[in-house]
């Protein structure tokens, strides 16, 4: 079995010869610092220039097995906003970010407090603008991978979700105290990042859509112990956005639709599904009522699902062997037919290269045992 057919099989909830293995495949798995990455190569021997575009050097993807290749990202159109002023960079929806500690923080929300007059006439972004030289590459780059590679060709979404950017231009506490007391600004800001979102994915999957095998998305809708705001005020207020998002991306493609989202979202995997997702990333474990088990019990027919490894205190702290019991464990649990095995979030600093190999080392000796 190839790995774009173990990959079409698994997203179809079809049984495969084994899980898919992926690794630096979507914003939600990757190795983000240079460093990390250099000490997962040295650990495994790899020495010499990084081969290959991807993230990681194809000799580590190669040798761990991994099935998906990730292409495309999020352009970013010009915009009146984008400036760099008294150490705070604007980004083309306004949004204020600052260098704290090696992380840029929201520091400014341009619509915080503002009037329904005010959001209507505030500049958005406009596609338009975006560099359609950027596009024809990542487009080429698809093309390339889908007619000379037999993995499964993953693009990163190119738009942000309707309510992390409300949450990052008005503000968390603002924002959400709109859901309830103003919903009529929290729908008219949504037709309006709608209006933007539909006009990119007619870009950008009308380039890349033809030679990928699943797209992604990402709109943060969990805390640890549940989701922000009820499923009903889902339903009222995110989910005819993120239904029509769905439903007009797939108009341009015949890939399987990956939503990421952290947290603890079980009241809302139902809405998930009738939205057209076929794959939620990821399972985060610790968080309410997102066990494997009762996952894959309860919405395993729904959807598939990709994650599960964690990474914040597992890979962080425990060793190969804690590791290994539980890829296993999770392997037991969820089968082949549905579950794409990674870690839960991105790699950061603080885990060794050692427990990152654990996993995939765990799940070939699963498959081979």
């Amino acid at each position: 079995m190839t790995h774009r057919e173990r990959f079409r099989k698994v997203a179809a909830r079809e049984p495969a010869d084994r899980a898919v293995f992926d690794l630096c495949g979507c914003p939600q798995t990757l190795i983000d610092y240079e460093e990390t990455r250099a000490g997962l190569s040295a650990y495994l021997g790899i020495t010499g220039e990084k081969q290959g575009q991807f993230p990681l050097d194809e000799r580590i993807l190669q040798r761990f097995d991994i099935d998906t290749r990730v292409v495309g990202g999020m352009p970013t159109p010009r915009a009146v906003h984008d400036r760099n002023e008294n150490g705070v960079h604007y980004n083309c929806y306004g949004i204020g970010y600052k260098n704290v500690n090696g992380h840029y923080e929201i520091c400014h929300n341009p619509l915080k407090d503002c009037t329904i007059d005010y959001m209507l006439a505030f500049p958005m972004p406009e596609a338009e603008n975006i560099d359609m030289n950027l596009i024809q590459r990542w487009a080429e780059r698809a093309r390339m991978l889908h007619e000379t590679t037999d993995y499964a060709i993953i693009a990163e979404h190119p738009v942000l979700g309707v309510f992390e950017i409300g949450c990052w231009m008005f503000g968390f506490e603002d924002y959400l105290y709109r859901f309830a007391a103003e919903p009529e600004i929290v729908h008219a800001f949504s037709e309006r990042v709608l209006a933007y979102q539909k006009r990119v994915i007619e870009i950008y999957y009308g380039a890349l859509g033809k030679y990928i095998d699943c797209t992604t998305s990402g709109d943060d809708f969990g805390t640890q112990t549940g989701a922000f705001i009820s499923a009903a005020m889902f339903r009222e207020n995110i989910k005819p956005y993120l239904k029509e998002r769905v439903r007009y991306t797939k108009t341009f493609t015949d890939a399987f639709y990956q939503h990421h989202t952290c947290g603890s979202v079980y009241s809302l995997i139902p809405d998930f599904a009738d939205c057209g997702i076929d794959i939620i990333n990821p399972i985060q474990p610790g968080t309410y009522m997102m066990e494997p088990e009762r996952l894959k019990r309860d919405y395993g027919h729904m959807l598939a699902f990709w994650g599960g490894i964690d990474t914040q205190e597992l890979l962080r702290n425990g060793n190969a062997e804690d590791i290994k019991t539980e890829v296993w464990r999770i392997l037991d649990i969820m089968g082949t037919a549905g579950y794409i095995l990674s870690p839960a979030h991105c790699i950061q600093p603080d885990v060794p290269p050692s427990n990152v190999a654990a996993i995939y080392e765990s799940a070939k000796a699963y498959y081979n045992s």
